[in-house]
């Protein structure tokens, strides 16, 4: 649809950045804060592993004051459970409570929004050992953690997001480095444990609603459009079924408490369907979320599947494979250009996945990541030089602008990322930030802070509230 005139963001939309624990924050095994899945996982070989990142453990304050002279209204940021409960349960960590009261306090002192993801990617190793998501357990743990978080932060904290990427979580653990391969049927007990992280998530947006009356929870998954490779019936439907497995299963469940009727069958044809005990659907039924996050890198576009053996495809990330026997068959796009890293950049897919939520779930919605990863320079004078990340972001914000006035109730953007960390799978080398760390991936140099091109960009953008682009 064509618009004459733009609809103006709203006057307190959250422009800010984004960031995850285990990524940022270093200090690995300080202050009393126990080992995660991540801390214990096997890395690429080549690539720095998490244990230092970009120390903002260390140095938030003078990260959060590099956000404020951006002009961010909003920083998203995850807690590490296991800086909370070294254990995943047990005792609570004093130190890791003081740490993000700090990270809060500051934060409001510039007058930025604190938007807390609650579990992102890192299971704390205790759990894991114990049989991690695969044991109801879990989700026990899981509900005294987020009551601990409310307890100790909800005074402050206002927005609060459950589970980042549960889905990516389910269909790439290989992505994350935590895949069991020694699993006889893995896809099976990922499932399962999908269902007891649903269920996670329900009590605590539960437990959220009725401790904190006036904050907000959300879900913050991936979720990506999904083209059919051509205009042949057959494509279209697989383009549904992929739709379906991959974003609306785990919206579905979060807003409506009840499975995805196409994403069921699968489940079922494939024998992956989890044991729902009872009482489950009534404690799934009760999560109503008050927003739905989400983060937007890239749209898919599969085919129908042929059985013939190559129903697989890359989608440019060396872990991450789509395509599924009997359901789709991935594919790629031939209008799209591609990222060094090989994904395929989409802006006007991200207007098209703001409607397809919205339409279907009509809740506000926040992009939560969105974002271009780059071997960044660092030039004689301080200089870094980005603007092929400025065009990446001009590009996607015009398509939030654009789907603002398709009438569709978008009140934030936090991109990935708010300054240089490490990638999950490519290391300190594939930067993201608006704010360059000096390090490398085997030499931590002196890990100083300096501004990117995109910087000042998005600080001049900010200051306009998204008119100067």
């Amino acid at each position: 649809m064509k618009h004459n005139q733009l609809k103006a963001f709203p006057e307190d939309f959250f422009w800010g950045g984004s960031t995850s624990a285990y990524q940022v924050e270093g200090a690995w095994d300080e202050d009393g804060k126990g080992p995660s899945v991540i801390d214990m996982a096997n890395h690429v070989e080549g690539v720095t592993d998490f244990k230092v990142t970009s120390d903002h453990y260390h140095m938030f304050k003078e990260d959060v004051a590099l956000m404020a002279e951006m002009g961010f209204k909003a920083y998203r940021f995850s807690i590490a459970w296991t800086r909370i409960y070294p254990q995943g349960a047990g005792e609570v960590n004093q130190k890791g409570i003081a740490f993000y009261n700090s990270l809060i306090d500051e934060l409001i002192k510039y007058g930025i929004e604190p938007i807390v993801t609650m579990y992102h990617f890192d299971l704390p190793y205790a759990l894991e050992k114990q049989g991690g998501w695969s044991k109801r357990e879990t989700i026990d743990a899981f509900e005294q953690y987020a009551k601990t978080l409310f307890e100790n932060f909800g005074d402050r904290v206002k927005y609060w997001l459950t589970i980042n990427e549960q889905n990516m979580l389910i269909l790439h653990p290989g992505s994350i480095g935590t895949l069991d391969t020694s699993l006889e049927n893995p896809q099976k007990v990922l499932y399962q444990q999908n269902h007891h992280m649903l269920v996670a998530q329900a009590k605590a947006m539960v437990l959220c609603h009725e401790m904190l009356p006036d904050a907000k929870i959300g879900p913050a998954p991936n979720i990506g459009v999904i083209y059919p490779a051509s205009s042949k019936p057959e494509d279209t439907l697989a383009a549904d079924n992929y739709a379906a497995i991959r974003n609306w299963l785990y919206l579905d469940m979060a807003v409506f408490g009840r499975y995805n009727h196409i994403a069921w069958s699968y489940l079922v044809e494939k024998g992956y369907e989890p044991v729902i005990e009872e009482g489950d659907m009534e404690i799934l039924a009760k999560g109503n979320p008050d927003f739905i996050a989400f983060n937007y890198y890239t749209s898919q576009t599969v085919g129908e599947s042929l059985n013939d053996g190559n129903d697989f495809s890359h989608t440019g990330d060396q872990h991450e494979i789509v395509g599924e026997p009997g359901a789709y068959r991935g594919s790629v796009n031939p209008n799209l250009q591609k990222t060094k890293f090989g994904w395929e950049i989409d802006p006007v897919g991200f207007r098209s996945t703001l409607r397809q939520i919205y339409s279907r779930y009509h809740l506000p919605l926040i992009v939560t990541e969105n974002g271009l990863g780059a071997f960044d320079k660092l030039e004689e004078g301080d200089v870094v030089s980005d603007p092929y990340r400025i065009d990446f972001f001009k590009k996607h914000i015009e398509q939030i602008q654009l789907a603002i006035t398709d009438g569709v109730e978008v009140f934030g953007f936090c991109p990935w990322s708010a300054i240089d960390l490490v990638s999950t799978h490519q290391g300190s080398s594939k930067r993201y930030g608006f704010i360059y760390v000096d390090r490398e991936e085997f030499d931590l140099k002196d890990l100083r802070r300096i501004r990117k091109q995109s910087f000042y960009w998005y600080q001049k953008l900010i200051s306009t509230n998204g008119e100067i682009r």
